[in-house]
């Protein structure tokens, strides 16, 4: 191996909640200083945003449509659960009097520690650390609840207080939206069947931001742990260090909490840094070129010094964006495909320039002719639409003919499913 490599993945991480991308909210100094000292990642995108489909893409180089991952049809039985908690009642918050050592997140860090205290100093090795928050519920150990006063939190910039206002974006954007947000369409069996966006308050909006942000320092503070102890072994100048995660929250934009076939930048846009091996004298860097985590598996093959699989759709990470353009790096794809509760939704997506554009296939819901097209130069928080915009007619095309060509080949035969993901 060329090197070695911890590779830290969280679940359901939003972009702006780290500091080093503009979060106002949690302190995240460790993943700060990586990102200071390493290539952070301005347009990173997961090629699923659901959780098992976006680690498969990790660890095989493949999209998800290759390797034929795909949501399930279920029975309302196996759904999370809507009922709420904490000050506000806000869904899928409960308070927790877990002891802090005993919660996953430093249980995770402890057992990172005590495996890599099981080497020898000489050893070439791979870790993925892999930590079950921020995704809900929103349960931080009580004793650290405190941390951020939900009282104190803004609210998010994407979402729009006054309701009349959420609901003209929303119906500016193809039917399912307003249908998931006045409770007439459940599109994710991890959002609570019987919870309606509608109902969700500003305060019970902050306290969730709050608790999220409690959670995300504490990874932090573990993570620093982990490296602490790579230092002490003398192993830091030759580890590589990658933080990301597998895809993003809504988090209360348009009104909207969770995930589901929504692909705006809550979901899409996502942390990643990468801390190359101090000996390996990459410099410094923030990449605007768009990424991929289907880039992670041919990245670290880079690093370990092996050829990436000729079958990984992915390529290695660029460094700068000077690489990225000499490699021709200019668009990355986001693909949706859900069957539940007798409803299915099939999204592609491309993200290039600064245009997202999404087209939506034909299904129970939609007939094949909707689409999503947003400037995020004029509209960095996705309100409008512009798929109709007639004025943007040939933009359009040009994105939809993008989009299909670089579509990766659906994998033959399909899969049989065999578990609920």
């Amino acid at each position: 191996m060329g090197r070695r490599i911890l590779l830290v993945t969280t679940d359901q991480q939003r972009y702006d909640t780290l500091g080093c991308n503009g979060g106002l909210v949690a302190r995240t100094p460790v993943v700060d200083r990586l990102a200071a000292s390493g290539v952070r990642y301005e347009r990173a995108h997961p090629q699923s945003v659901v959780c098992m489909p976006s680690r498969s893409t990790i660890l095989t180089g493949q999209h998800a449509e290759a390797v034929s991952m795909y949501y399930p049809v279920l029975d309302a039985s196996l759904q999370v659960n809507a009922a709420g908690g904490g000050d506000t009642a806000a869904p899928q918050v409960h308070v927790n009097p877990i002891p802090r050592d005993w919660y996953h997140t430093d249980w995770v860090a402890e057992r990172v520690i005590s495996w890599l205290d099981s080497l020898a100093d000489g050893e070439d090795w791979l870790c993925w650390v892999s930590f079950p928050d921020p995704h809900h519920p929103w349960d931080p150990p009580e004793s650290e609840v405190r941390r951020v006063n939900w009282r104190e939190v803004p609210l998010p910039a994407g979402y729009p207080e006054r309701a009349a206002e959420r609901e003209r974006l929303i119906d500016g954007k193809p039917r399912h939206w307003r249908l998931w947000y006045d409770g007439g369409l459940v599109s994710d069996y991890e959002a609570p069947a019987s919870w309606i966006p509608a109902t969700l308050t500003p305060d019970q909006l902050r306290e969730v931001t709050a608790r999220n942000a409690v959670e995300c320092e504490l990874i932090d503070e573990a993570l620093g742990r982990v490296l602490a102890r790579i230092a002490q072994r003398g192993w830091d100048e030759s580890t590589d260090v990658l933080f990301t995660t597998d895809h993003g929250e809504l988090g209360g934009d348009f009104g909207l909490m969770f995930k589901g076939p929504y692909h705006v930048d809550g979901l899409m846009r996502l942390p990643l840094v990468w801390r190359p091996a101090p000996e390996a004298s990459i410099r410094p860097a923030v990449v605007s070129a768009p990424v991929g985590l289907v880039d992670l598996a041919p990245t670290l093959c880079r690093i370990a010094g092996l050829p990436a699989a000729e079958w990984m759709q992915g390529r290695a990470l660029p460094t700068d964006d000077d690489e990225a353009r000499a490699r021709g790096i200019e668009r990355v794809l986001t693909e949706w495909d859900s069957e539940l509760f007798g409803v299915d939704v099939h999204l592609r997506t491309i993200m290039r320039d600064h245009y997202v554009l999404t087209r939506y296939m034909a299904g129970s819901v939609h007939d094949g002719t909707e689409g999503e097209l947003y400037d995020l130069a004029e509209d960095p928080l996705q309100r409008d639409s512009r798929f109709d915009d007639p004025t943007l007619r040939a933009l359009r095309d040009d994105l939809l003919s993008d989009l299909l060509a670089h579509l990766p080949p659906a994998r033959e035969p399909r899969l049989l499913l065999e578990a609920p993901v």
